[in-house]
C-alpha cells in the first residue's frame, strides 16, 4: 500500500490565536458569578434594620466599585505598558529577543491600542468614581436617593468637609486628568510621566480603605497603598495583556512569523513586573489580614472566608504566571507559532481569575471585619493628634525596644536591599569587580533608614521636638552618606539589561533621569547647598512643620524631602555616582565650612527663641514626662548643631581623600604619558627655557 504523505498545515495569520469572543463572555460570566457569591456570602446587600439606603444603593454601590477598581487598574497598567513594555514604533531590521519589530516608520499597533485602552478605561474610571462618590453619600447617610434642594447642599458639604467625600472628589479629578493625558500625549517622555502621575489614583483609595479606619490608621493606610499598587500592576497588567494580545499575536501588520517573538518579549518584561507585584501583594495582604483577624476562629467568619478565597485565587494566578515564565515564554522567544495559542489561552484564564479576585476584594472591603475598629471611648490628647497613645517615658532602653513599623518604608528598604544584593551577585558571577565595602555601606545606610523610620526616632519624634530633630538630621546627614558611598546608580547601570528596540526599561529611564535638565539643576552643588540650607529655614520658620506632623501624607513627604535633600548634598561633594557637574575640591570644602557655619547660626537662633514651633502640636501632646515643650525645643536645637558637625567632618575627610587620590591619579597619568613619548612635555618645557636663555644672551651682547 502506498503511503500518502501529509502536507504540513499552513497557518494563516490570526488562526492560531483563538477568537477574543470565545474567552471574553466566559470570563465575564465567571467574574459575575464570583461577585454574586461574594455578595451573598458577606451579606453586604441585605436590608439594614436602621438607616437602610434602599436596594438600589446596596447593589449598585459594590458593582460601581468593581467597575471603578477594574477601570483604574486597566488605565494605569495601559500607560505603564506603553511607557516601558511595548514598542512605540516598528523597526525595519530582523527582530531579535531585544528588538522584536518589523515594519519601519509607523506607530506600533500595540502602542496605539494601549493608549486607546488607557483613554477608554480612563473615561470609565472617571464616571464610575463620580458614581461611587454620590452612592457613598447615600450609603453613609442611610437615606433613599433623592435630589431635593436640601440634599444637594448636604452632598456639597459631604464633598468639601467629609474625608470620604473629599477622597472620591480627588479621585474624579485625578481620573479625568489621566484620561486627558492618555488622549493627548504620544512622546515617550510624555507617556512615562503620565504613567507616573496615574499612580496618584492609589492615594485616595488608601486613605479611605476599610482597614484605614482602624485603630492603627497609618499602618493600615500604608498596607492598603502597597496592596493597591500590587493589584494595579498585576491585575491591571493581566487585563491589558489580554486586550493587547490581538495586536501582539493576531492580525497585526508585519511578518506573521515574528509575532511569537514580540509576544514573548512582552510577556517576559511583564512577568518581571508581575513577580514583584506578587511578592508585594502577598506581603501587604498578609499584614492587613493579620491586623483584622486576631484569632483562629475568626477565619471561619464571612470575612475570613473571603480572605481565604482571595488567597486561593492569588495562588492560582501565581501558578499561571510561573507557567508563563518557565514554559510559554521560552517557546515564544524561540519563534514557535504553536506557543501563541497556549499563551493566548493562559492569558484569558488569568484575566478571568483576576476579575474574580477583584470582585472578591471589592466585597471584602465592604465586609465588617471580625475584629472591630473601635478606638477607646475617652481619647487622650496624644491619640487625637497622632493616632496613638503616648509611649512610655523615653529612657536609654527605649532607643532599642520601642518600634512602630512604617510598612511603606519597610517595603522600599526590602526592595532596595534585594536589588542591590542581586546586582552584586550578578556582577561577581559575571567576573566583574564588585566592592564589598560599598555593599556594606549600602546595607548600613538601609538599616539606619529603617531605624529612623520605624524605630524609636520615628515613635518619639512625633511626641518630642528634640527626637524629631534627631530623626531629621539622621535623614539628611547620616543615612545619605552611606547610601551615596554605595554607588547604587553605577551598580544598576552595570547590571540592568539595555534595550535596542526603542523602548525604555529601567536602565533607559535611569539614564534619561541622570542626563536630563532636571538632574543638572537639582544635582548642581549650588542648588544642593541652597536646598539643604533653605529647606531647614522654610520648614521650621513657616507653618509647614505642623501639617507635616499632623497629616500622614505630609509626614511621608517630609521623610522623602529630607532624605533626597541630604542625598543630593552629599552626592555633590563625594566622588561616587556620576553627576553632570561637581566643583573642584577646594570649593567643596568651602561649601562644607559654610554649612557648618549655617548649622551653628541656625542652632543658636533656635535656642534663643521663646516661641514654640508647631505649638498646637508639641504643646498640646499631654506629655507628663520630660521637660516642657519649650525646654525640649532648646534641647532639639542643640542636638541639631551637634549632629550636624560630625557628618560634615566625615564628608570633609571623604573630600580630602578623593582630592589626594585625584592627585595620585594625575601623577600616574603624567608618568604613563612620559613613558609613551619619552617625556616630551618635560623636554619641550626645558627647550622653552633654553630658548629664552639664548634670547636673553643675544640681547645682552647687543648692548
Amino acid at each position: 500500500m502506498a503511503t500518502q504523505s501529509r502536507e504540513p498545515r499552513q497557518v494563516s495569520p490570526g488562526t492560531d490565536a483563538p477568537s477574543l469572543s470565545r474567552f471574553v463572555l466566559p470570563g465575564i460570566l465567571f467574574m459575575v458569578v464570583a461577585f454574586l457569591l461574594a455578595v451573598l456570602v458577606s451579606g453586604i446587600a441585605a436590608p439594614r434594620l436602621l438607616a437602610d439606603p434602599g436596594a438600589l444603593v446596596r447593589w449598585v454601590l459594590p458593582i460601581s466599585r468593581v467597575i471603578h477598581h477594574t477601570a483604574m487598574s486597566i488605565a494605569i497598567a495601559s500607560l505603564v505598558f506603553a511607557a516601558c513594555i511595548i514598542p512605540r514604533s516598528t523597526k525595519s531590521r530582523r527582530p531579535t529577543p531585544e528588538n522584536p519589530h518589523t515594519d519601519a516608520g509607523e506607530e506600533h499597533p500595540s502602542f496605539t491600542r494601549a493608549l486607546n485602552i488607557a483613554a477608554g478605561a480612563g473615561v470609565i474610571w472617571t464616571l464610575s468614581a463620580a458614581c461611587v462618590m454620590l452612592l457613598t453619600f447615600w450609603d453613609l447617610a442611610g437615606l433613599q436617593i433623592s435630589f431635593a434642594a436640601n440634599y444637594t447642599s448636604a452632598i456639597l458639604d459631604y464633598i468639601l468637609q467629609i474625608t470620604t467625600g473629599r477622597a472620591w472628589a480627588w479621585m474624579v479629578v485625578i481620573a479625568a486628568i489621566v484620561t486627558s493625558l492618555a488622549l493627548a500625549v504620544r512622546s515617550q517622555l510624555g507617556v512615562g510621566l503620565s504613567a507616573a502621575f496615574s499612580f496618584l489614583g492609589i492615594v485616595p483609595l488608601a486613605f479611605i480603605g476599610h482597614a484605614a479606619g482602624g485603630d492603627d490608621h497609618y499602618a493600615a493606610v500604608n498596607g492598603i497603598g502597597l496592596h493597591l499598587l500590587a493589584v494595579v500592576l498585576w491585575f491591571g497588567g493581566i487585563m491589558v495583556l489580554g486586550l493587547l494580545t490581538p495586536t501582539l499575536a493576531g492580525k497585526a501588520p508585519g511578518r506573521y512569523q515574528d509575532r511569537p517573538l514580540l509576544l514573548g518579549v512582552v510577556l517576559r518584561r511583564y512577568s518581571t513586573m508581575a513577580a514583584l507585584a506578587i511578592v508585594l501583594m502577598a506581603g501587604s495582604g498578609l499584614v492587613s489580614a493579620l491586623i483584622r483577624i486576631t484569632s483562629p476562629e475568626q477565619w471561619l467568619t464571612p470575612y475570613g472566608g473571603l480572605v481565604i478565597t482571595k488567597i486561593v485565587l492569588t495562588l492560582a494566578l501565581g501558578a499561571l504566571g510561573l507557567a508563563h515564565r518557565n514554559w510559554i515564554i521560552p517557546r515564544l522567544l524561540a519563534g514557535k507559532l504553536g506557543a501563541l495559542a497556549a499563551a493566548w489561552r493562559v492569558v484569558m484564564v488569568e484575566v478571568a481569575l483576576m476579575g474574580a479576585t477583584m470582585s472578591v476584594a471589592t466585597v471584602l472591603a465592604r465586609t465588617p471585619p471580625p475584629t472591630p475598629d473601635t478606638p477607646p471611648v475617652e481619647a487622650t490628647p496624644a491619640r487625637l493628634l497622632t493616632g496613638y497613645e503616648l509611649p512610655e517615658p523615653l529612657v536609654s532602653s527605649s532607643w532599642f525596644t520601642v518600634w512602630r513599623i512604617d510598612w511603606l518604608w519597610a517595603a522600599i528598604i526590602v526592595f532596595l536591599l534585594s536589588f542591590y544584593l542581586w546586582a552584586f551577585i550578578t556582577l561577581r558571577r559575571r567576573g566583574d569587580q564588585a566592592s564589598v565595602l560599598r555593599l556594606i555601606s549600602w546595607i548600613v545606610g538601609l538599616v539606619a533608614l529603617f531605624y529612623v523610620t520605624s524605630g524609636a526616632p520615628a515613635v518619639y519624634g512625633k511626641i518630642q521636638f528634640s527626637v524629631h530633630m534627631i530623626d531629621h538630621m539622621s535623614l539628611t546627614m547620616i543615612v545619605p552618606i552611606f547610601l551615596v558611598l554605595g554607588m547604587p546608580v553605577t551598580l544598576a547601570l552595570k547590571v540592568l539589561p539595555s534595550r535596542t528596540d526603542g523602548t525604555r526599561g529601567a536602565r533607559e529611564w535611569i539614564l534619561w533621569l541622570v542626563h536630563s535638565r532636571y538632574s543638572k539643576v537639582i544635582t548642581h552643588p549650588i542648588f544642593a547647598a541652597v536646598n539643604f540650607a533653605g529647606s531647614i529655614i522654610i520648614f521650621y520658620f513657616t507653618p509647614i512643620l505642623e501639617p507635616a506632623m499632623r497629616y500622614h501624607a505630609g509626614h511621608e513627604l517630609m521623610i522623602v524631602h529630607f532624605l533626597l535633600t541630604g542625598y543630593l548634598f552629599v552626592l555633590s561633594h563625594i566622588d561616587a555616582d556620576p553627576i553632570p557637574f561637581r566643583f573642584n575640591y577646594p570649593f567643596r570644602l568651602l561649601i562644607l565650612l559654610a554649612t557648618v557655619a549655617f548649622h551653628a547660626f541656625f542652632g543658636v537662633a533656635l535656642m534663643g527663641m521663646e516661641t514654640l514651633l508647631a505649638g498646637d502640636w508639641f504643646g498640646n501632646m499631654g506629655r507628663t514626662w520630660g521637660g516642657s515643650a519649650l525646654e525640649d525645643q532648646v534641647v532639639g536645637a542643640g542636638i541639631m548643631w551637634a549632629i550636624g558637625e560630625v557628618p560634615t567632618l566625615v564628608i570633609a575627610i571623604a573630600v580630602m581623600v578623593s582630592w589626594s587620590r585625584s592627585d595620585d591619579r594625575e601623577k600616574k597619568r603624567v608618568d604613563r604619558q612620559a613613558d609613551r613619548d619619552g617625556d616630551a612635555e618635560l623636554a619641550a618645557y626645558n627647550a622653552m627655557f633654553a630658548q629664552l636663555k639664548k634670547h636673553d644672551q643675544r640681547e645682552h651682547r647687543g648692548r
